[in-house]
Order: structure tokens, then sequence, then C-alpha cells
């Protein structure tokens, strides 16, 4: 059995004037696969088929201690009631991330079989959640990956105001107390920019990632927080 976890990507040159920078094509959205391509930079921009691999360059980089908080958020932390917990209600999440639409694309990019395999990787303590709420009821969260000392955010929803950059910040400042080093963007834009993303380009993104993946840091729920690295 081949040891590669994607050994049916096709890899495609990469072109200079490819905002998503796909990297190659594939036939699966598997959780092995989904591990190892974000060990390599990469992540499936839809699980359609033929699944497209991208790595973006540049790409858009946070430290979590370094997060920035415009007056308006700080103003809907603290008025707005908000109470955010983490791996309570991941398939809900998913859910909602599914019915929003990412900007220029038709239809909903978070498919079935995409769905299926974070909710795996969640099981496995690989993929987490972030909920916000607002007397009792589900008005933001965000989704994504932890490797290492790394979290990949994947996709996010918000129905009320900032709810989803509420979960966002709140989510860094743990990671930054647990020892995480590095959470990837995926594609810079003005909205992450805002909250203190850089964008660096492809290579100097794959030598911080392969430092914070260096850490062997075990898989687990966050229900109860975090765990230090």
């Amino acid at each position: 059995m081949s040891t590669d976890p994607m050994p049916w990507l096709i890899p495609l040159p990469p072109q200079p004037d490819d905002p998503v920078g796909l990297m190659g094509i594939g036939r699966e959205v598997s959780p092995r696969a989904i591990l190892g391509g974000a060990r390599r930079g990469m992540f499936p921009w839809t699980g359609r088929y033929p699944v497209p691999w991208c790595s973006p360059d540049p790409r858009a980089v946070f430290e979590p201690g370094q997060i920035r908080r415009p007056r308006s958020l700080r103003k809907s932390i603290k008025n707005r009631g908000y109470e955010v917990t983490f791996d309570i209600s991941f398939a809900d999440v998913v859910t909602r991330c599914a019915r929003t639409p990412r900007p220029g694309q038709p239809g909903t990019w978070l498919t079935p079989n995409l769905a299926q395999a974070w909710l795996e990787l969640h099981q496995q303590g690989r993929y987490h959640s972030v909920e916000v709420w607002q007397d009792g009821v589900l008005v933001g969260g965000l989704v994504g990956l932890a490797l290492g000392r790394a979290f990949f955010g994947d996709s996010m929803f918000h129905h009320t105001r900032d709810a989803s950059k509420v979960a966002f910040v709140t989510l860094c400042a743990a990671l930054h107390q647990a020892g995480y080093t590095l959470v990837d963007g995926q594609m810079p834009t003005p909205h992450l920019v805002s909250l203190g993303a850089r964008s660096v380009p492809r290579g100097a993104f794959l030598e911080v990632l392969d430092a914070a993946l260096s850490h062997d840091v075990a898989p687990g729920l966050w229900a109860d927080g975090i765990p230090p690295t």
C-alpha cells in the first residue's frame, strides 16, 4: 500500500496569474487526503470531482497573538451578549457554512463529501468548530483543521453583526495561549487584512508551516478548552 496520502493527484504547474493557486486535481477529499494536503500547504477548493487542490500565492497568514480588534468589533464583543464555545455543535456550524456561498462562486462549494470528511476528522479530534451564541441561538461560527501548532481556517458564517469575527478573535486568543504559532487564512482579502493577516509568498508560508508542524500535538476535542502544546 502506498504511503502517499494523495497518489492519484495530478500535479499542475503554478500559474502566476492564478489567485487560488491551483496545484493539482484529484479524485477524492478523504480525511487522509485532507491531512496529507494540509502538510503540503494545499486544501481542496471544493469537493466536486475533479477536486481542485490549491495553495494560494500569496497566502493569508496570522500570528495568533497579533490579531487586530477594530473598535466596532470590540463594541460587538462587549455589548451584544455573545457567548463563544468550542466543539459543541460542529455539524450545525458546517451546515450553516455550506449554506453560505463564497463570493463569485455559484452554488455551494462545501459539498456533502467534503462535509463528511470534516466530520470524520472532527471525530478524530483534528477538525474543530467555534460557535457564537446569542440568547441561546447559534448566530455565527467557523471550522478548521488543527495540525501541530498550526490551525487551518476553512469556513465561517454569521447571521448577526460581527459574529464570525468574534469567533475568530476568540479562537486566536485561545490558540495563542495554548502555544499555536500559525493560523492559515488561505487567500488574502481586505476582511482578513483588517484582522491582522499578512500576505506572504508561498515559499515563506511553507517554511512557517514546516516549523509549526515540527511539533507533534495530540488530537482531541476542545469543548473544555484548547490544551497547551
